[in-house]
């Protein structure tokens, strides 16, 4: 890997430019799936915080498929010869409205590439930076950078990562069952083909889960849904999470907020025993 580090960076700066027209149905459907009672989706009606997620879907044919449910390796991102590909995290900031209806251009660009060694053994971390902007605007509405993290296969007897306990101070927990239904309908509505999401047999046998995963997107929408049924007004500039740990479907999760002074809301999410499994904090205006 340390050998193929130089080549993997040679992708560093590569840049791609999606349209996308953001449309009523993708809306409705995730409404629907987070339990929110219907509601009309007119014209102009402006995407909630990180519901751009529902856009700019990797429509890739059937024949460029790899064995784990992505694209195979290649093309935009670097074709990191790890078999385990997780989203690690994101820093956005939300500049202007994004609406239904507006024609958006979304251009990635690779900011950055590294290869680092952990408990596990190799890792490699790629950085992409996505700029939307609306209708031909100079200016873009949303800055996002993206973390992925490629990791080796589970091996026997690799040590685990210590978990980090969960902060004891909550001023709001809601619990969340992460049936498949709920796996499967998130995954259809961002046209996720990921196995370990919806494919028991793959997630335990090939990459030696326990159970299917939780998305990270997911566990992020889900910590500012529960802000947005806190505080229905609360208008959000930036939103940054790190995914601490994964979460399966076994068992019952909760997702928790606790206002800070500065203006700030400090939102995680916690396991079935308490553990730290995605800790993030949205900045109001």
């Amino acid at each position: 890997m340390q050998a193929q580090a130089e080549e993997l960076k040679a992708w560093i700066g590569r840049s791609e430019t999606v349209l996308d027209t953001i449309g009523a149905t993708p809306v409705v459907g995730l409404m629907a799936t987070l339990d929110w009672p219907p509601a009309p989706v007119e014209t102009g009606t402006p995407l909630l915080p990180l519901w751009h997620w529902l856009y700019f879907l990797p429509m890739h044919r059937q024949s460029e498929i790899g064995a784990d449910g992505h694209a195979r390796r290649g093309g935009f991102l670097p074709p990191v010869p790890l078999p385990r590909r997780m989203w690690a995290g994101s820093q956005l900031e939300f500049r202007a409205p994004i609406r239904v209806g507006d024609r958006v251009a979304r251009t990635s660009t690779i900011a950055d590439v590294s290869v680092k060694h952990g408990r596990s053994g190799q890792l490699v971390f790629v950085k992409v930076r996505h700029e939307l902007r609306c209708n031909d605007a100079a200016a873009p509405a949303l800055v996002e950078f993206h973390d992925i993290v490629y990791r080796e296969a589970q091996q026997p007897g690799d040590p685990a990562t210590p978990p980090q306990t969960a902060p004891a101070q909550a001023a709001w927990r809601r619990k969340v069952v992460p049936d498949d239904v709920l796996l499967f309908r998130y995954s259809a509505l961002t046209f996720n083909g990921h196995r370990i999401h919806y494919d028991r047999r793959y997630v335990t046998e090939v990459e030696g889960y326990p159970g299917l995963i939780v998305h990270g997107p997911l566990i992020a929408t889900l910590l500012l849904d529960l802000l947005r049924r806190e505080q229905p007004d609360a208008d959000v500039a930036s939103f940054r999470f790190k995914a601490v740990r994964p979460t399966f479907d076994l068992h019952p999760f909760h997702v928790h907020g606790a206002p800070q002074g500065d203006g700030s809301v400090h939102l995680w999410a916690a396991d079935h025993e308490g553990w730290l499994t995605m800790d993030a904090t949205a900045v109001l205006r």
